[in-house]
């Protein structure tokens, strides 16, 4: 049980540095290398006429995956973030950024800050709303559960200890 806990509270802190990456990430300054941040997509992603699912206007399929995904993949927490066609994931150590790509399907194409590519181009194999199935190019393959809307569960304790 108390392990079943930690990991709950790795992955919500997990989620929390994915919704801040995601909407830390770039800007709305109206000027593009102002709003780059330093960071680097991986090639092909983003701009006029690249297939991103951001910008061609397929959005209905890219949109069924936004929002905030948790799970465990081997035993080791991933988490996964998409907003605006944008995708953040971190996954064993590993912190990769990227965008939904529409390659006839809605795909994840990432990039990892340390090269790591077990995670760079993923599928989606199932999606009904609460769990997201991906399966990456390296064999690996992550089953995620949507994360809540960000409010605390009703369970949680409201007093504090006084000892």
């Amino acid at each position: 049980m108390q392990k079943l806990v930690r990991t709950s509270t790795a992955a919500a802190g997990l989620v929390a540095a994915l919704a801040l990456a995601l909407t830390g990430c770039g800007g709305d300054s109206g000027d593009p290398a102002k709003d780059e941040g330093g960071a680097t997509a991986p090639s092909g992603t983003g701009g006029e006429g690249s297939g991103s699912t951001a910008d061609s206007g397929s959005g209905a399929d890219a949109a069924s995956v936004e929002g905030t995904w948790a799970g465990l993949s081997d035993g080791k927490t991933v988490a996964l973030s998409v907003k605006s066609g944008k995708v953040a994931l971190v996954a064993d150590q590993h912190v990769c950024q990227g965008a939904v790509e529409d390659m006839g399907e809605p795909m994840f194409s990432l990039k990892c800050a340390d090269g790591n590519t077990d995670r760079t181009m993923g599928t989606i194999e199932s999606n009904d709303g609460k769990t997201l199935v991906i399966s990456w190019g390296k064999g690996v393959k992550d089953t995620l559960t949507k994360a809540g809307d960000g409010k605390l569960p009703s369970e949680l304790p409201t007093d504090l200890p006084t000892s």
